[in-house]
């Protein structure tokens, strides 16, 4: 579902409304030093952070490529990389 032109979202509307398409980066789970500590899961401003057991992915369709989870991972085993479209 595409958002109307020219409308304003209400809070927690991003489940309706694909928001991904906009975004210039995005996070690689690397999946290396991974400690299961799940921060990423919880710093993820939209909840678009899925895994367990050490293997972690973003729900591409709603991730903004925010950074957060990259910036916060203590073992530094997540990448933002330019989308490629």
């Amino acid at each position: 579902m595409t958002k109307p032109e020219g409308t304003v979202s209400k809070p927690g509307s991003s489940k309706e409304y694909k928001t991904g398409a906009w975004r210039t980066k995005r996070p690689i789970f690397k999946q290396e030093k991974c400690n299961d500590c799940r921060i990423c899961v919880a710093v993820c401003p939209d909840g678009v952070i899925f895994g367990a057991n050490k293997k972690y992915w973003a729900d591409l369709d709603y991730c903004k490529g925010c950074g957060i989870c990259v910036e916060e991972c203590p073992l530094k085993d997540i990448e933002l990389i330019v989308e490629v479209k």
